[in-house]
């Protein structure tokens, strides 16, 4: 059986294909240069060093064969590389083994999208979305929702949209009086401005921010391009206002990038299931690769180490 990177445990020596997420040569304290790469699987990521400085990086989305012995440093896992050579047409990688995807299809996300939006009793609220949709091109089919962190795969950000427009369903069930296609409009809307913020090739992998995610960012964006559909499509009014601090607001605080918090209810809901989701599905991807009744190393983005329950029915 092959070993992939949720398998891995300090000690153990890997030999294997892995897709380049990363890669950058460093130099040391006493003036050495090494790799330091990350190197990932359709299981998740390691980072890896190669102490020898004459060997150059790999380009990013390329794949590699490694070999080397899995180490732990603060508290996480570290491959130390010993040799490592590009992948080879006679190797017969499967691609679709090393890059993480969603679990599901684009076109069964773009449908539930498509199903959603058909159901809208406001005509105005259809045009506005469709129009989004459009101007956010057929980049969405394959991009991601973040470099590192929640939905970091292939199709993440549908992933993402679609996992929340099922968890709005049952809030919208147990609150009645939350204007349901508002916050379904929301909740589509919210990240698309995602696609102008990162540099991401077609397998999902994430190399950096562009100009416009450094110096604008997907809040500020999103909302310049939600005024744009709305005059493309002649739309006005308190709709388009609504739309607009949705997005703005739906990070919740400053601190998190919203310079104004959710000030009406489906506003409050967006925010809410936002962070959910997006910690849910960082959870999951922990759980996966830490053993029942072991703790994870410091997730940085969660400020805290996490347990992976011994259920009383052994369901690990």
């Amino acid at each position: 059986m092959d070993i992939t990177i949720s398998m891995l445990e300090t000690g153990m020596r890997y030999e294997g294909f892995l897709l380049v997420r990363s890669a950058d040569q460093r130099e040391g304290k006493t003036g050495g240069k090494y790799l330091d790469m990350n190197l990932t699987d359709r299981t998740g990521e390691v980072n890896c060093k190669m102490w020898d400085g004459t060997v150059a990086p790999p380009p990013t989305g390329t794949v590699i064969k490694v070999r080397g012995l899995v180490q732990e440093y603060n508290g996480r896992k570290q491959l130390r590389i010993e040799r490592m050579r590009p992948a080879v047409d006679t190797d017969g990688v499967d691609l679709s083994l090393l890059v993480p995807c969603a679990p599901e299809t684009p076109d069964s996300y773009r449908a539930e999208i498509e199903r959603t939006i058909d159901a809208f009793a406001s005509e105005d609220l259809k045009k506005i979305v469709r129009e989004m949709l459009r101007l956010a091109g057929d980049n969405i089919e394959w991009f991601p929702a973040a470099q590192r962190l929640h939905h970091a795969e292939r199709t993440g950000l549908l992933h993402h949209t679609c996992s929340m427009l099922r968890t709005a369903e049952h809030i919208i069930q147990a609150y009645p009086f939350l204007k349901g296609d508002l916050l379904r409009a929301g909740v589509i809307l919210h990240d698309l401005s995602k696609i102008s913020e990162m540099k991401s090739d077609e397998l999902g992998n994430v190399t950096d921010y562009t100009r416009d995610g450094l110096l604008i960012g997907h809040l500020v964006r999103g909302v310049a391009r939600l005024a744009e559909a709305a005059r493309n499509v002649n739309v006005t009014g308190e709709i388009v206002v609504l739309l607009e601090h949705m997005i703005i607001s739906h990070h919740g605080i400053p601190e998190y990038g919203s310079p104004k918090p959710p000030m009406f209810p489906e506003a409050e809901v967006l925010n809410w299931i936002d962070t959910l989701d997006a910690r849910m599905n960082e959870m999951e991807g922990i759980m996966a690769r830490v053993p029942a009744g072991a703790f994870s190393e410091k997730i940085w983005s969660l400020d805290r180490r996490l347990y992976h329950p011994i259920y009383e029915d052994g369901a690990e």
